[in-house]
């Protein structure tokens, strides 16, 4: 099959990785403090979007091949689960697996879906 057979399953997991990419974004911004120097914060900051830098590159690599982001993808939400899974369980907890595990989750199966639907 080609791109443009199926327009919606190609376009559908780019446009929500590069939306969790940016929503993962935000969660780094809670480094930002008045008291904090110009290096201290660049560091944060740099340290804090680290999973973000690799779902970019995740991504990018994902445009052409899908296999790619679809077990990079499910990985990351595997990998985010058993980081969690050590805390004790709770509500908000619950509510964080959901939302980044499940976007991570469904981000995988689509590209995992795209790549089928090529073959």
């Amino acid at each position: 099959m080609t791109r443009t057979a199926f327009p919606v399953v190609f376009w559908l997991p780019r446009i929500l990785a590069a939306a969790f990419i940016v929503f993962l974004v935000l969660f780094s911004l809670d480094v930002i403090s008045p008291e904090l120097t110009l290096t201290e914060l660049a560091v944060g900051l740099l340290i804090h979007n680290i999973p973000a830098l690799v779902l970019l590159l995740v991504l990018i690599i994902s445009w052409k091949h899908e296999i790619v982001g679809g077990v990079a993808f499910l990985l990351a939400g595997l990998l985010y689960l058993a980081i969690s899974a050590r805390k004790p369980v709770t509500g908000p907890l619950i509510i964080s697996w959901l939302a980044i595990a499940g976007p991570a989750f469904l981000i995988g199966a689509l590209f995992l879906v795209n790549w089928y639907k090529k073959k």
